[in-house]
């Protein structure tokens, strides 16, 4: 079944979630809680990609503020210390991997902040650019080992009406983990000071993990009935099983083999042969697109480079409060997305923020080529253009991403598909940050997003045609709408 445009793809048959599940403000406050541990663990991934933002800014080119460090790193180790924590995200991907299943989500959120600690402590302690190295390969573990078992929890745990709502709430904790970080580093203006304070996030993500139930629809694949529909109850508010009956069998239907109305087809199908169904390869081509197209307008390629970039706009701005001031529109562009996901649809959100930011990429190129004789005016323009960009992204497309990977895949490959695709996308950005640099020499700097945005106008045009509308639709709709 190919993908449509229209929001009547999925099928005829939903559930009226307004007859059905009405759990009230207890289920919505029992969800929040429950998520509580993945939005804190947002909050310290957050501050672990704007590290290298402050570290580079600080000591690149001998540009430190502060008379006492000694740390120096030349463009090339400083393009190597940027990229390295999205090269190994995907070793922190394998991992989670294999032990996802096993352990489940909840034991799997607490492991992965021990890494991240160690990593915070290395660079408070760091004496040379090694230990500058490692320390990125470790928080690249902890991002990548952290990212399917939180966005599989995320989405497994919230009722359909939420889930578009609570899964894009972490976006505003992720980008209030930047913006904290990055505001500390402007008070401070001491890199090892201000990462040193940020240890105290893992720390709290352990603490509330440790007081949230499994998943119900992992225990469900375990086994254990039982506890996966008291969990359910817990998770609805502590409401009776009768209240939340509909909603369990369809986890159950959820987990279910499918059968795709063949009675001759073996229910024991090995999990690798199932990767390569229609059903998981029409899912999984349209989120590695749909990851590239977020990484190219988001900006997370360039977070470690904004203090260079920023310089080179030639605005009268104070560099280090500009950055904050960007992280703090990605809080507001977070935040409203959770409302306005659930009001417009996660289809018409991605197709209006790609698009908007793919032209602002294009017209700050073209000012910056073209438009040289105002220097003043055009220096205020682009820079606001690209704060700008950064606002609208975290509008749409780039919480929908990961609202989508929690959605589109399958039962039975689905904390497999959510590992492969976070890990492939940190590879997409891995090389998006390491070549930055030679492709802003290459094109020349203002020319680089004048590429971007018409690249991401082609995106506009592929979902257009491509891309279904999932919000308020049961993951059991979702999976029979890409059989």
């Amino acid at each position: 079944m190919p993908l449509t445009k229209t929001n009547n793809t999925m099928p005829s048959n939903n559930i009226d979630e307004s007859k059905h599940y009405q759990y009230g403000i207890k289920s919505t406050l029992a969800q929040c809680w429950a998520i509580s541990g993945a939005w804190f663990l947002q909050i310290e991934l957050g501050a672990q990609v704007m590290i290298s933002t402050i570290v580079i800014g600080a000591l690149e080119n001998n540009a430190s503020k502060d008379s006492n460090e000694f740390l120096r790193m030349t463009s090339e180790e400083a393009s190597w210390f940027a990229s390295l924590l999205y090269l190994f995200t995907p070793v922190g991907n394998i991992l989670s991997l294999f032990l996802l299943d096993r352990f489940g989500h909840k034991k799997c959120m607490i492991m992965t902040n021990i890494p991240g600690i160690v990593a915070q402590m290395m660079l408070y302690f760091a004496e040379n650019i090694d230990m500058l190295y490692v320390s990125s390969i470790l928080m690249a573990l902890n991002l990548g080992f952290s990212n399917a078992p939180s966005l599989a929890y995320a989405g497994e745990v919230c009722e359909p009406k939420l889930r578009g709502a609570l899964i894009s709430a972490l976006n505003i904790f992720y980008y209030g983990g930047s913006i904290i970080l990055t505001m500390v580093y402007s008070i401070t203006m001491q890199w090892r000071l201000t990462v040193l304070l940020t240890t105290v996030f893992p720390i709290l993500t352990i603490a509330l993990s440790l007081t949230t139930p499994d998943s119900p629809v992992w225990l469900l694949a375990k086994g254990k009935h039982s506890k996966a529909h008291r969990n359910l109850s817990r998770l609805r508010g502590k409401v009776s099983y009768e209240k939340c009956e509909n909603e369990f069998q369809e986890m159950v239907r959820y987990n279910s083999p499918s059968k795709n109305d063949d009675p001759n087809r073996k229910e024991d199908i090995g999990i690798w042969k199932h990767m390569f169904e229609p059903e998981v390869m029409k899912p999984f081509r349209l989120m590695m697109i749909y990851f590239f197209f977020m990484n190219l307008v988001s900006g997370l390629p360039l977070l470690p480079y904004l203090v260079s970039i920023l310089h080179k706009f030639e605005a009268p701005v104070n560099v280090e409060w500009t950055i904050s001031f960007s992280m703090a529109l990605s809080v507001v562009g977070s935040l409203m997305a959770v409302f306005l996901i659930r009001k417009l649809g996660k289809r018409f959100l991605t197709l209006f923020t790609l698009s908007i930011c793919s032209i602002l990429y294009i017209t700050i190129g073209l000012i910056g080529v073209y438009w040289k004789n105002a220097e003043p005016i055009t220096s205020w323009i682009v820079l606001v253009l690209f704060l700008t960009t950064i606002f609208i992204s975290s509008v749409g497309i780039t919480p929908i991403s990961w609202t989508l990977v929690t959605e589109i895949f399958p039962a039975k490959s689905r904390n497999i598909l959510c590992s492969i695709s976070t890990c492939l996308c940190f590879i997409i950005t891995f090389f998006m940050t390491k070549y930055y640099p030679d492709l802003s020499l290459l094109l020349e700097f203002y020319n680089v997003f004048t590429t971007i945005g018409i690249v991401g106008l082609f995106g506009c045009v592929y979902f257009y045609f491509c891309l279904p509308e999932t919000e308020n639709k049961t993951l059991q709709e979702i999976s029979e709408f890409f059989k």
